[in-house]
């Protein structure tokens, strides 16, 4: 082994404050354009906190996986609907560490994992260690464990947990240990299990959820998760009984609440809704809210927040027509279609998954049409995200949007949004529009990095919006409703509510006040700015849970 690996590879002496050392698993970091192995808001979350950790000089290191295939590559068919494409990466600023560490999946109890390092002055993070099994020696099968993100295969899924959560830990250990090992979202489950055998201490462990639906936390069988090697040992039947819930499920939530020493959830209103989902479960630790948070460095442009902050509106304008035009260029090279800088544009980008409701604004589509073709007020509107490869409904609804929009020259649906084109549409964005059902989105953090760029956050009052949102002076918000009504009934209500919100408030307000809206503007980065930037996140959480 390279003795210079065999450590925490800070070239920084840590704070005081953030000494203690933390070793944070997750399953995607969306750290860098070229570095892409990452699927959307869970990654762009982890990459922020760890460039925050770097810039605090916290005593912390990052463990993912080095998919070799990313999460996908987003291309079209001949038609301009969505082809998914799966090419493979390379990445020449990665180091390997010359650690390789060996987990037991399912009858083969020797399958070789090794540990790439990033190192900090690559992209400003702090050191971060990524797994593959594409390792000499493991034969044709583990050596694809570590191909695909998210991959469909449900024992490959079991394998890439155990592989993060007991190949990480081991990674950890060769390290030298930590004093907390924290797990972003339960993928990283096993570690867990294999840490409480080593000794380590309930103290010691702590998790973060972000998931505010039961269907999204992962729950497989007990009995084939402990064939598989997911415990880092057999358990016999008797403990398998004391872990699982729901007839023989493991829940890797309510495994994973029980071993922590304390949980977050990722927004105050996420906290609520996660302790009430978990609460008749016996022996779960309390969730406190550790509201998301992106890092303001890498997602602000520094025009914009130099006019921001001398509260200079020509400067300011200036740089977001600037801003628009390339990202109207984008469009351009994408569609054929030439949008108009001088026009108001409203932009939905996030992953497709179908409670976000991409094509809410098509609801009613007589009223949609009468909107998109108001002479008075024209608008023009921008549709990116990716869908889940497999998920079929997400990809139609992605579809639905690309046939709708060929025909209208201000309507434009982009693919590849990975994190450049996500900086494009936040910078050249007047709108950022947000339409998740409530209580569904657990916190959504586009919109802060919209808001620090000046686009205006239009949303249904979820995840993060109640913490910020004040409607009418720094963002625009859908009127509350009751979120046990039937989705059709609900789906009514909002896209009704959302067209009188941008026909009566945000349109005229755009064209007709623009000192108004200008004002928006600034309040809305007033209000992102500390309170929403990772750098009080990645404070909070030595304060709070580690």
């Amino acid at each position: 082994m390279n003795t210079e690996y065999n450590t925490w590879h800070h070239p920084y002496k840590p704070a005081v404050k953030y000494k203690k050392k933390v070793a944070y698993f997750s399953m995607e970091f969306g750290i860098d354009q070229s570095f892409n192995i990452y699927s959307g808001g869970l990654g762009f979350l982890a990459g922020s906190h760890m460039r925050s950790g770097y810039e605090l000089k916290q005593n912390m290191i990052g463990i993912g996986m080095l998919w070799k295939y990313g999460y996908y590559d987003q291309a079209r068919n001949d038609d301009q609907t969505l082809r998914t494409e799966f090419n493979e990466k390379h990445f020449d600023f990665l180091e390997d560490t010359g650690i390789e560490v060996e987990v037991k999946l399912h009858d083969n109890p020797h399958v070789k994992v090794r540990a790439y390092v990033l190192k900090p002055e690559i992209f400003g993070t702090v050191p971060m260690y990524f797994l593959t099994t594409d390792v000499d020696g493991n034969d044709h099968l583990s050596r694809t464990i570590t191909n695909h993100l998210y991959d469909a295969n449900e024992v490959t899924r079991v394998s890439q947990s155990i592989v993060l959560g007991i190949g990480g830990a081991k990674v950890v250990e060769a390290l030298g240990g930590a004093d907390t090992y924290h797990l972003n979202e339960g993928h990283a489950l096993p570690a867990f299990y294999y840490l409480k055998d080593q000794g380590v201490k309930k103290s010691q462990m702590v998790f973060t959820t972000h998931t505010p639906e039961k269907a999204g936390n992962e729950e497989r069988d007990a009995r084939h998760l402990n064939r598989c090697g997911f415990f880092g040992r057999t358990l016999s039947e008797a403990e398998l009984k004391k872990e699982s819930v729901n007839g023989g499920m493991i829940n890797y939530t309510i495994s994973a609440l029980r071993m922590a020493k304390k949980a977050n959830g990722v927004s105050k209103l996420h906290a609520k809704v996660a302790n009430d989902m978990w609460k008749d479960y016996k022996g779960v630790s309390k969730i406190i809210p550790i509201t998301n948070a992106q890092n303001q460095k890498f997602w602000q442009d520094a025009s914009i927040k130099k006019a921001w902050a001398n509260k200079k509106v020509k400067a300011y304008k200036t740089r977001k027509t600037i801003l628009k035009k390339e990202l109207f260029e984008e469009v351009f090279k994408q569609t054929g279609k030439t949008f108009d800088p001088k026009v108001l544009t409203i932009v939905w980008a996030r992953r497709f998954a179908g409670y976000k409701r991409a094509d809410l604004l098509l609801h009613d589509i007589e009223r949609f049409k009468k909107l998109i073709s108001n002479q008075k007020y024209p608008v023009q509107i921008i549709w990116a995200g990716k869908p889940y490869p497999y998920d079929y409904y997400a990809i139609d609804v992605f579809n639905h949007l690309v046939n709708h929009s060929k025909t209208e020259p201000n309507l434009a649906v982009l693919i590849g949004y990975e994190i450049e084109l996500s900086k494009k549409l936040k910078c050249g964005s007047d709108v950022w529009l947000n339409t998740p059902r409530i209580t569904r989105e657990a916190s959504g953090t586009s919109g802060m990095t919209a808001a620090m760029n000046g686009s205006v956050n239009v949303s249904t009052d979820d995840g993060w919006i109640p913490e910020f949102a004040k409607d009418g002076e720094n963002s625009f918000v859908l009127p509350a409703i009751d979120y046990q009504l039937p989705i059709w009934d609900q789906d009514n209500i909002d896209a009704n509510n959302l067209y009188d919100i941008l026909e009566n408030k945000v349109i005229p307000t755009y064209y007709n006040n623009p000192k108004k809206w200008q004002d928006i503007v600034f309040k809305g980065m007033d209000g992102v700015i500390p309170e929403f930037t990772s750098k009080r996140m990645a404070d909070e959480y030595y304060k709070k849970l580690f």
